[in-house]
Protein backbone atom coordinates (compact mmCIF):
# COMPACT_ATOMS: atom_id res chain seq x y z
CA UNK A 1 0.00 0.00 0.00
CA UNK A 2 1.55 3.59 -0.90
CA UNK A 3 1.58 5.87 2.19
CA UNK A 4 -0.38 8.65 -0.01
CA UNK A 5 -3.69 6.56 0.32
CA UNK A 6 -3.30 7.30 4.15
CA UNK A 7 -2.62 10.90 3.55
CA UNK A 8 -5.88 11.35 1.11
CA UNK A 9 -9.03 10.46 3.58
CA UNK A 10 -12.59 12.11 1.93
CA UNK A 11 -14.37 9.85 5.29
CA UNK A 12 -12.91 9.60 8.53
CA UNK A 13 -15.62 8.17 10.00
CA UNK A 14 -15.81 4.81 10.34
CA UNK A 15 -19.47 3.43 12.08
CA UNK A 16 -21.44 0.08 11.69
CA UNK A 17 -18.92 -1.13 9.67
CA UNK A 18 -19.11 1.46 6.82
CA UNK A 19 -16.78 4.43 6.36
CA UNK A 20 -18.92 7.81 6.26
CA UNK A 21 -18.93 11.31 6.28
CA UNK A 22 -18.36 12.96 9.27
CA UNK A 23 -20.70 15.35 10.73
CA UNK A 24 -18.12 18.27 11.83
CA UNK A 25 -18.16 21.66 10.54
CA UNK A 26 -14.20 21.92 10.32
CA UNK A 27 -11.78 20.13 8.23
CA UNK A 28 -8.62 19.09 10.60
CA UNK A 29 -5.58 20.44 9.29
CA UNK A 30 -2.76 17.58 9.70
CA UNK A 31 1.01 19.43 9.59
CA UNK A 32 4.25 17.99 8.63
CA UNK A 33 6.28 19.13 11.87
CA UNK A 34 9.42 19.31 10.37
CA UNK A 35 8.67 22.29 7.57
CA UNK A 36 5.59 23.51 9.29
CA UNK A 37 3.35 22.50 5.99
CA UNK A 38 -0.08 21.26 6.15
CA UNK A 39 -0.11 17.52 4.15
CA UNK A 40 -3.13 16.26 4.55
CA UNK A 41 -7.05 18.25 5.37
CA UNK A 42 -9.09 15.99 6.88
CA UNK A 43 -12.97 15.97 7.15
CA UNK A 44 -13.96 15.97 11.29
CA UNK A 45 -16.39 14.20 13.29
CA UNK A 46 -19.06 15.67 15.79
CA UNK A 47 -20.94 14.66 18.90
CA UNK A 48 -23.76 12.78 16.57
CA UNK A 49 -21.01 10.60 14.69
CA UNK A 50 -20.49 9.25 18.44
CA UNK A 51 -24.17 8.64 18.64
CA UNK A 52 -24.37 6.29 15.97
CA UNK A 53 -20.93 4.82 16.42
CA UNK A 54 -21.95 4.00 20.12
CA UNK A 55 -25.43 2.41 19.09
CA UNK A 56 -23.66 0.55 16.74
CA UNK A 57 -20.90 -1.01 19.03
CA UNK A 58 -24.06 -1.61 21.55
CA UNK A 59 -26.12 -3.21 18.94
CA UNK A 60 -22.63 -5.61 17.82
CA UNK A 61 -22.18 -6.37 21.66
CA UNK A 62 -24.42 -9.20 22.15
CA UNK A 63 -23.88 -11.49 19.22
CA UNK A 64 -19.32 -10.39 19.34
CA UNK A 65 -19.07 -11.35 23.21
CA UNK A 66 -20.66 -14.70 22.38
CA UNK A 67 -18.54 -15.22 19.41
CA UNK A 68 -15.78 -18.50 20.21
CA UNK A 69 -12.63 -16.54 21.66
CA UNK A 70 -10.80 -18.48 18.80
CA UNK A 71 -12.50 -16.89 16.11
CA UNK A 72 -12.03 -13.36 18.20
CA UNK A 73 -7.91 -14.67 18.24
CA UNK A 74 -8.39 -15.18 14.54
CA UNK A 75 -9.65 -11.48 13.71
CA UNK A 76 -6.48 -9.97 16.50
CA UNK A 77 -4.05 -12.08 14.09
CA UNK A 78 -5.70 -10.58 10.21
CA UNK A 79 -5.24 -7.02 12.19
CA UNK A 80 -1.63 -7.83 12.91
CA UNK A 81 -1.27 -9.28 9.42
CA UNK A 82 -3.08 -6.20 8.11
CA UNK A 83 -0.59 -4.07 9.85
CA UNK A 84 2.71 -5.64 8.48
CA UNK A 85 1.23 -5.62 5.34
CA UNK A 86 1.01 -1.92 5.33
CA UNK A 87 4.50 -1.57 7.68
CA UNK A 88 6.45 1.07 5.54
CA UNK A 89 3.61 3.20 4.20
CA UNK A 90 2.64 3.56 8.05
CA UNK A 91 6.33 4.08 8.97
CA UNK A 92 6.15 6.88 6.66
CA UNK A 93 3.03 8.71 8.14
CA UNK A 94 4.71 8.43 11.42
CA UNK A 95 8.04 10.03 9.81
CA UNK A 96 6.34 12.81 8.30
CA UNK A 97 2.85 13.09 10.54
CA UNK A 98 4.42 12.80 14.16
CA UNK A 99 8.15 14.01 12.94
CA UNK A 100 9.94 10.43 14.05
CA UNK A 101 12.86 9.25 13.13
CA UNK A 102 12.78 6.37 10.91
CA UNK A 103 14.02 3.36 13.44
CA UNK A 104 11.31 4.76 16.37
CA UNK A 105 8.43 5.09 13.63
CA UNK A 106 9.41 0.98 12.70
CA UNK A 107 9.70 0.43 16.77
CA UNK A 108 6.41 2.15 16.71
CA UNK A 109 4.52 -0.01 14.13
CA UNK A 110 5.98 -3.42 15.55
CA UNK A 111 4.50 -2.61 18.79
CA UNK A 112 1.02 -2.34 17.58
CA UNK A 113 1.38 -5.59 15.24
CA UNK A 114 3.34 -7.31 18.32
CA UNK A 115 0.29 -6.41 20.87
CA UNK A 116 -2.37 -7.59 18.59
CA UNK A 117 -0.37 -11.12 17.94
CA UNK A 118 -0.28 -11.15 22.26
CA UNK A 119 -3.92 -11.04 22.84
CA UNK A 120 -4.92 -12.96 19.61
CA UNK A 121 -2.55 -15.70 22.15
CA UNK A 122 -4.64 -14.60 25.68
CA UNK A 123 -8.09 -15.07 23.63
CA UNK A 124 -6.87 -18.32 22.18
CA UNK A 125 -7.72 -19.85 25.54
CA UNK A 126 -10.08 -17.55 27.27
CA UNK A 127 -13.37 -20.01 26.98
CA UNK A 128 -11.49 -22.90 28.24
CA UNK A 129 -10.75 -21.26 31.35
CA UNK A 130 -14.15 -20.15 31.94
CA UNK A 131 -16.64 -21.59 34.91
CA UNK A 132 -13.15 -22.27 37.33
CA UNK A 133 -14.68 -24.13 40.37
CA UNK A 134 -14.38 -22.38 43.64
CA UNK A 135 -15.01 -24.90 46.75
CA UNK A 136 -16.79 -22.59 49.49
CA UNK A 137 -16.56 -23.38 53.12
CA UNK A 138 -19.24 -25.58 54.56
CA UNK A 139 -18.85 -27.66 51.38
CA UNK A 140 -23.12 -27.41 50.83
CA UNK A 141 -22.11 -25.35 48.19
CA UNK A 142 -20.41 -24.32 44.97
CA UNK A 143 -18.96 -21.53 43.08
CA UNK A 144 -17.87 -21.12 39.40
CA UNK A 145 -16.34 -18.10 38.26
CA UNK A 146 -16.61 -16.66 35.18
CA UNK A 147 -14.73 -13.32 33.21
CA UNK A 148 -16.93 -12.04 31.16
CA UNK A 149 -16.91 -9.07 28.43
CA UNK A 150 -17.60 -5.44 29.85
CA UNK A 151 -19.73 -4.08 27.06
CA UNK A 152 -19.23 -1.56 24.51
CA UNK A 153 -16.36 0.71 25.43
CA UNK A 154 -15.34 4.48 24.83
CA UNK A 155 -11.69 5.23 23.87
CA UNK A 156 -9.54 8.48 23.75
CA UNK A 157 -6.30 8.08 22.13
CA UNK A 158 -3.18 11.10 22.36
CA UNK A 159 -1.05 12.40 19.52
CA UNK A 160 2.48 11.30 20.85
CA UNK A 161 2.48 7.82 20.26
CA UNK A 162 -0.65 7.00 17.42
CA UNK A 163 -1.32 3.48 16.46
CA UNK A 164 0.92 2.32 19.41
CA UNK A 165 -1.42 3.29 22.30
CA UNK A 166 -5.14 2.72 20.41
CA UNK A 167 -3.64 -1.40 19.66
CA UNK A 168 -2.63 -0.98 23.58
CA UNK A 169 -6.67 -0.37 23.71
CA UNK A 170 -8.47 -2.22 20.94
CA UNK A 171 -6.87 -5.17 21.32
CA UNK A 172 -7.67 -6.41 24.98
CA UNK A 173 -11.02 -4.73 24.35
CA UNK A 174 -11.91 -7.40 21.38
CA UNK A 175 -10.18 -10.20 22.83
CA UNK A 176 -12.41 -10.16 26.24
CA UNK A 177 -15.63 -9.60 23.90
CA UNK A 178 -16.01 -5.87 23.93
CA UNK A 179 -17.04 -3.76 21.13
CA UNK A 180 -15.23 -0.02 20.90
CA UNK A 181 -15.70 3.60 19.65
CA UNK A 182 -12.24 5.10 19.55
CA UNK A 183 -11.85 8.94 19.18
CA UNK A 184 -8.50 9.46 16.95
CA UNK A 185 -6.26 12.77 18.31
CA UNK A 186 -7.10 16.14 16.56
CA UNK A 187 -3.56 16.61 15.44
CA UNK A 188 -2.53 13.11 14.38
CA UNK A 189 -5.94 11.63 12.71
CA UNK A 190 -4.36 9.40 9.54
CA UNK A 191 -2.68 6.58 11.45
CA UNK A 192 -5.20 5.29 13.28
CA UNK A 193 -8.16 5.28 10.01
CA UNK A 194 -5.80 2.09 9.16
CA UNK A 195 -8.09 0.47 11.73
CA UNK A 196 -11.06 1.01 10.34
CA UNK A 197 -9.49 -0.03 6.20
CA UNK A 198 -8.09 -3.58 8.15
CA UNK A 199 -11.57 -4.29 9.74
CA UNK A 200 -13.78 -4.07 6.93
CA UNK A 201 -10.61 -5.74 4.48
CA UNK A 202 -11.31 -9.12 7.10
CA UNK A 203 -14.77 -8.82 7.62
CA UNK A 204 -14.92 -7.64 11.14
CA UNK A 205 -18.84 -7.76 12.36
CA UNK A 206 -19.78 -4.27 11.86
CA UNK A 207 -20.53 -2.39 14.74
CA UNK A 208 -16.88 -4.00 16.75
CA UNK A 209 -14.83 -1.58 15.90
CA UNK A 210 -15.98 2.15 15.41
CA UNK A 211 -13.86 5.42 14.68
CA UNK A 212 -14.44 8.96 15.21
CA UNK A 213 -12.09 11.77 14.34
CA UNK A 214 -12.35 15.25 16.08
CA UNK A 215 -11.46 17.48 18.34
CA UNK A 216 -13.42 18.03 22.39
CA UNK A 217 -16.81 18.17 21.34
CA UNK A 218 -16.15 14.51 20.35
CA UNK A 219 -14.19 13.36 23.55
CA UNK A 220 -16.96 14.89 25.53
CA UNK A 221 -19.34 13.08 23.42
CA UNK A 222 -17.34 9.79 24.25
CA UNK A 223 -17.19 10.41 27.66
CA UNK A 224 -21.81 11.06 27.82
CA UNK A 225 -22.39 8.35 25.50
CA UNK A 226 -25.01 5.99 27.90
CA UNK A 227 -24.23 3.42 25.61
CA UNK A 228 -20.47 2.53 27.00
CA UNK A 229 -19.92 0.46 30.35
CA UNK A 230 -16.30 1.93 30.01
CA UNK A 231 -14.12 4.60 29.25
CA UNK A 232 -10.25 4.50 28.35
CA UNK A 233 -8.03 7.68 28.09
CA UNK A 234 -4.52 8.40 27.50
CA UNK A 235 -3.51 11.87 27.77
CA UNK A 236 -2.62 14.58 30.11
CA UNK A 237 -3.61 14.76 33.49
CA UNK A 238 -5.39 18.03 33.23
CA UNK A 239 -7.81 16.38 30.40
CA UNK A 240 -7.79 13.18 32.24
CA UNK A 241 -9.32 15.20 35.28
CA UNK A 242 -12.35 15.73 32.97
CA UNK A 243 -12.72 12.62 31.07
CA UNK A 244 -13.08 10.91 35.00
CA UNK A 245 -15.23 14.22 36.15
CA UNK A 246 -17.52 13.34 33.27
CA UNK A 247 -17.60 9.48 33.58
CA UNK A 248 -17.92 9.66 37.42
CA UNK A 249 -21.63 10.98 37.01
CA UNK A 250 -22.17 7.66 35.62
CA UNK A 251 -20.18 5.90 38.29
CA UNK A 252 -18.64 3.93 35.39
CA UNK A 253 -15.39 2.31 34.86
CA UNK A 254 -12.65 4.17 33.75
CA UNK A 255 -9.22 3.56 32.76
CA UNK A 256 -6.02 6.58 32.77
CA UNK A 257 -2.64 6.65 31.98
CA UNK A 258 -1.67 9.87 32.61
CA UNK A 259 1.53 11.74 32.97
CA UNK A 260 4.60 11.58 34.33
CA UNK A 261 7.96 13.39 35.65
CA UNK A 262 9.95 9.92 36.17
CA UNK A 263 13.67 9.70 38.00
CA UNK A 264 16.78 7.51 36.62
CA UNK A 265 18.80 7.13 39.39
CA UNK A 266 22.49 6.39 38.60
CA UNK A 267 24.81 5.18 41.29
CA UNK A 268 28.60 5.41 41.45
CA UNK A 269 29.33 2.29 40.89
CA UNK A 270 27.44 2.25 37.03
CA UNK A 271 28.67 1.18 34.26
CA UNK A 272 29.43 4.25 32.24
CA UNK A 273 28.08 3.51 28.79
CA UNK A 274 24.84 1.57 30.08
CA UNK A 275 24.32 4.70 31.80
CA UNK A 276 25.03 6.85 29.38
CA UNK A 277 22.44 4.86 27.09
CA UNK A 278 19.74 4.44 29.44
CA UNK A 279 19.77 8.56 30.33
CA UNK A 280 19.60 8.97 26.64
CA UNK A 281 17.04 7.15 25.47
CA UNK A 282 14.73 8.05 28.91
CA UNK A 283 14.98 11.62 27.49
CA UNK A 284 15.59 11.72 23.64
CA UNK A 285 13.49 9.16 22.37
CA UNK A 286 10.44 10.88 20.34
CA UNK A 287 12.16 13.98 21.22
CA UNK A 288 11.11 13.37 25.33
CA UNK A 289 7.62 13.52 24.30
CA UNK A 290 6.79 10.61 26.39
CA UNK A 291 4.85 10.31 29.63
CA UNK A 292 7.68 7.98 30.47
CA UNK A 293 10.70 10.31 30.03
CA UNK A 294 12.65 9.84 32.75
CA UNK A 295 13.69 13.38 32.74
CA UNK A 296 14.93 13.72 36.57
CA UNK A 297 18.61 12.70 36.56
CA UNK A 298 19.35 11.58 40.10
CA UNK A 299 23.16 10.47 39.66
CA UNK A 300 25.64 9.96 42.49
CA UNK A 301 27.89 12.94 43.50
CA UNK A 302 30.66 10.50 42.75
CA UNK A 303 29.75 9.46 39.17
CA UNK A 304 28.36 13.30 37.91
CA UNK A 305 31.21 14.77 36.00
CA UNK A 306 31.91 11.76 33.83
CA UNK A 307 28.22 11.06 33.31
CA UNK A 308 27.62 14.83 32.44
CA UNK A 309 30.42 15.30 30.48
CA UNK A 310 29.56 12.28 28.37
CA UNK A 311 25.78 13.52 28.44
CA UNK A 312 27.01 16.66 26.93
CA UNK A 313 29.19 15.23 24.48
CA UNK A 314 26.51 13.32 23.05
CA UNK A 315 23.56 15.31 23.22
CA UNK A 316 25.75 17.65 21.22
CA UNK A 317 26.51 15.85 19.02
CA UNK A 318 22.59 14.31 18.38
CA UNK A 319 21.31 15.42 14.64
CA UNK A 320 18.12 16.78 15.41
CA UNK A 321 16.64 17.15 11.79
CA UNK A 322 13.91 15.86 9.74
CA UNK A 323 13.63 12.29 9.89
CA UNK A 324 13.88 11.80 6.14
CA UNK A 325 17.07 13.66 6.52
CA UNK A 326 19.91 10.53 6.45
CA UNK A 327 21.40 10.06 9.61
CA UNK A 328 18.62 11.83 11.79
CA UNK A 329 18.51 11.20 15.84
CA UNK A 330 16.07 13.31 16.98
CA UNK A 331 13.38 14.44 15.48
CA UNK A 332 10.48 17.67 15.83
CA UNK A 333 8.39 18.10 18.52
CA UNK A 334 5.16 16.55 17.23
CA UNK A 335 3.15 20.03 17.64
CA UNK A 336 3.13 23.51 17.30
CA UNK A 337 1.10 24.17 20.01
CA UNK A 338 3.72 21.74 22.51
CA UNK A 339 7.19 23.79 20.51
CA UNK A 340 5.59 26.53 21.72
CA UNK A 341 5.27 25.06 25.48
CA UNK A 342 8.40 23.79 25.74
CA UNK A 343 9.83 27.30 24.44
CA UNK A 344 8.39 28.82 26.90
CA UNK A 345 9.89 26.66 29.55
CA UNK A 346 13.25 27.00 28.60
CA UNK A 347 13.19 30.86 28.36
CA UNK A 348 12.02 30.90 32.07
CA UNK A 349 14.66 28.80 33.13
CA UNK A 350 17.30 31.39 31.15
CA UNK A 351 15.57 34.05 33.13
CA UNK A 352 16.00 32.09 36.09
CA UNK A 353 19.51 31.57 35.63
CA UNK A 354 19.59 27.78 35.73
CA UNK A 355 23.03 26.32 35.05
CA UNK A 356 22.18 25.13 31.06
CA UNK A 357 24.66 22.70 30.38
CA UNK A 358 23.56 22.11 26.78
CA UNK A 359 20.83 23.41 24.33
CA UNK A 360 18.41 25.07 26.06
CA UNK A 361 16.72 26.89 22.91
CA UNK A 362 15.26 26.47 19.87
CA UNK A 363 17.13 25.52 16.51
CA UNK A 364 17.11 28.93 14.54
CA UNK A 365 16.01 29.67 11.22
CA UNK A 366 14.34 26.94 10.70
CA UNK A 367 10.26 26.37 9.62
CA UNK A 368 10.16 23.19 11.79
CA UNK A 369 9.19 22.44 15.46
CA UNK A 370 12.83 21.78 16.45
CA UNK A 371 14.14 21.80 19.93
CA UNK A 372 17.85 21.08 20.74
CA UNK A 373 18.78 18.72 23.26
CA UNK A 374 18.69 20.26 27.00
CA UNK A 375 20.14 19.56 29.99
CA UNK A 376 20.10 21.76 33.39
CA UNK A 377 22.30 20.57 36.01
CA UNK A 378 21.79 20.87 39.87
CA UNK A 379 18.07 21.97 39.23
CA UNK A 380 16.52 22.87 42.86
CA UNK A 381 13.71 20.39 43.38
CA UNK A 382 11.14 23.07 43.80
CA UNK A 383 11.67 24.59 40.13
CA UNK A 384 9.27 23.84 37.53
CA UNK A 385 11.75 22.35 35.33
CA UNK A 386 11.86 19.86 38.05
CA UNK A 387 8.74 19.14 39.19
CA UNK A 388 6.32 19.24 35.92
CA UNK A 389 6.12 17.31 32.66
CA UNK A 390 7.93 19.54 30.07
CA UNK A 391 7.15 16.52 27.30
CA UNK A 392 10.59 17.47 25.35
CA UNK A 393 13.85 16.77 25.56
CA UNK A 394 14.87 18.75 28.45
CA UNK A 395 16.95 16.66 31.37
CA UNK A 396 17.24 18.43 35.02
CA UNK A 397 19.69 16.69 36.95
CA UNK A 398 21.02 16.60 40.86
CA UNK A 399 22.70 14.37 42.70
CA UNK A 400 22.67 12.20 46.05
CA UNK A 401 24.91 10.73 48.44
CA UNK A 402 22.65 7.72 50.42
CA UNK A 403 20.44 5.66 48.46
CA UNK A 404 17.88 6.67 50.86
CA UNK A 405 18.45 9.96 49.76
CA UNK A 406 18.01 9.08 45.97
CA UNK A 407 14.99 7.24 46.63
CA UNK A 408 13.40 10.57 48.96
CA UNK A 409 14.13 12.43 45.84
CA UNK A 410 12.99 10.31 43.34
CA UNK A 411 9.12 9.76 45.08
CA UNK A 412 8.99 13.75 45.51
CA UNK A 413 6.83 14.00 42.76
CA UNK A 414 2.80 13.66 42.41
CA UNK A 415 3.18 11.06 39.65
CA UNK A 416 4.28 7.75 39.78
CA UNK A 417 4.34 6.44 36.43
CA UNK A 418 7.58 4.44 35.85
CA UNK A 419 11.53 4.70 37.27
CA UNK A 420 14.92 3.85 35.84
CA UNK A 421 18.06 2.71 38.04
CA UNK A 422 21.54 1.88 36.63
CA UNK A 423 23.75 0.52 39.49
CA UNK A 424 26.51 -2.63 38.81
CA UNK A 425 25.79 -4.25 42.56
CA UNK A 426 22.20 -6.31 42.03
CA UNK A 427 20.87 -6.37 45.26
CA UNK A 428 21.35 -2.52 45.37
CA UNK A 429 20.16 -2.41 42.03
CA UNK A 430 16.68 -4.23 43.25
CA UNK A 431 16.44 -2.42 46.49
CA UNK A 432 16.34 0.88 44.31
CA UNK A 433 13.57 -0.37 42.10
CA UNK A 434 11.77 -1.66 44.76
CA UNK A 435 12.13 1.61 46.45
CA UNK A 436 10.70 3.50 43.72
CA UNK A 437 7.38 4.31 43.76
CA UNK A 438 6.27 3.89 40.30
CA UNK A 439 4.47 1.26 37.79
CA UNK A 440 6.98 0.25 35.58
CA UNK A 441 10.66 0.18 36.51
CA UNK A 442 13.37 -0.85 34.33
CA UNK A 443 16.89 -1.95 35.66
CA UNK A 444 20.41 -1.47 33.73
CA UNK A 445 18.44 -1.66 30.03
CA UNK A 446 16.79 1.59 28.03
CA UNK A 447 12.96 1.76 28.36
CA UNK A 448 11.89 -1.51 26.42
CA UNK A 449 8.24 -1.97 27.03
CA UNK A 450 7.04 -5.55 25.86
CA UNK A 451 3.44 -6.89 25.20
CA UNK A 452 3.69 -8.71 28.65
CA UNK A 453 4.63 -5.67 30.67
CA UNK A 454 2.51 -4.15 32.84
CA UNK A 455 1.92 -0.46 32.03
CA UNK A 456 0.06 2.16 34.02
CA UNK A 457 1.22 4.10 37.08
CA UNK A 458 1.13 5.29 40.73
CA UNK A 459 -0.65 8.36 42.87
CA UNK A 460 -1.13 11.03 39.95
CA UNK A 461 -0.04 8.78 36.80
CA UNK A 462 -3.17 6.79 36.43
CA UNK A 463 -5.89 4.24 36.81
CA UNK A 464 -5.42 0.82 35.79
CA UNK A 465 -3.27 -1.09 33.97
CA UNK A 466 -2.75 -1.74 29.89
CA UNK A 467 -0.65 -4.38 28.34
CA UNK A 468 0.05 -7.81 29.68
CA UNK A 469 -3.06 -10.25 31.28
CA UNK A 470 -4.04 -6.84 33.13
CA UNK A 471 -5.00 -5.20 30.04
CA UNK A 472 -7.09 -7.85 29.19
CA UNK A 473 -8.75 -8.06 32.47
CA UNK A 474 -9.29 -4.51 32.49
CA UNK A 475 -11.88 -4.97 30.15
CA UNK A 476 -13.69 -7.89 31.64
CA UNK A 477 -16.04 -8.38 34.59
CA UNK A 478 -15.58 -11.25 37.03
CA UNK A 479 -18.88 -12.84 37.46
CA UNK A 480 -19.44 -15.60 40.75
CA UNK A 481 -22.36 -18.24 40.54
CA UNK A 482 -22.90 -19.98 43.39
CA UNK A 483 -25.10 -23.58 43.46
CA UNK A 484 -25.78 -26.61 45.61
CA UNK A 485 -23.21 -28.91 45.38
Amino acid sequence: MSSNSLFDRNKTVFAGGCWRDGSGQDLLKVFNPSTGEVVAKVPSGGPSDVDDAAAAAANAFGSWKSVPSVTRAGYLRAFARGLADRQEALVDVQMTVNGKPRLEAEIDVGDAIATFDYYAGLADGLDERQDAPVIHAGGEHLGRVRHEALGPVGMIVPWNFPLVTSAWKIAPALAAGCTAVMKTSEFTPLIELVYGDIAAEIGLPAGVLNIVTGGADVGIAITEAPEFRKVSFTGSNMVGAKVMQAVAKRCLPIALELGGKSPIIVTEDADLETALDCVMGGIYFNAGQMCSATSRLIVHDDLEAKLLEGLVERSRATKVASPFEEGTEMGPITTRAQFDKIREYLDQACSQGLDCLTGGKAQADCAGNFIEPTIYRNVPHEHHIWREEVFGPVLATTTFRSDEEALRIANDTRYGLVGSVVCSDPDRGKALCDGIAAGQIWLNTPQIVYPESAWGGFKASGIGRELGPWGLSGFQGVKHVTAPC
